[in-house]
């Protein structure tokens, strides 16, 4: 069975027949979108809640081909409550080899990239950085 770009996205997270990010071709995929599961992520339980995703953030996920583990999901929610808590408004938030730009008040994912898009590794607008 052939899987379209956007198939494989919107069922990355949710689907019991893929195996560490692989998808099995005889599983039966399910109508989620890709805001839909990068959105929830029913593993992250903290006062702070969950980041959740713009749509320019959205756009740049699936144009750079970044989809972000379960596990890199949660360093990321991880990352801004960190951030949350020691006052910071706009964080860089390093997970592996992603860098996301993060507005930390309206818990908002606003840019994401992967090394290769951040080759001068310079941000601007940010007042904090979290490796998570």
């Amino acid at each position: 069975m052939n899987i379209n770009n956007s198939q494989f996205l919107s069922n990355i997270y949710n689907n019991p027949n893929i195996i560490n990010n692989n998808i099995n071709p005889h599983s039966n995929l399910s109508e989620k979108s890709f805001a839909d599961i990068l959105n929830k992520n029913e593993n992250v339980d903290d006062i702070y809640g969950e980041v959740k995703f713009s749509k320019h953030a959205l756009t740049r996920l699936e144009e750079r081909d970044i989809i972000p583990t379960r596990n890199q999901m949660e360093r990321l929610n991880e990352g801004a409550h960190k951030a949350n808590l020691k006052g910071i408004t706009d964080s860089l938030v390093i997970v592996d080899e992603l860098a996301f730009i993060v507005n930390i008040p309206n818990k908002t994912v606003v840019t994401a990239m992967d090394k290769n898009e951040s080759e001068e590794h310079v941000f601007t607008n940010i007042d904090g950085a979290v490796i998570a």
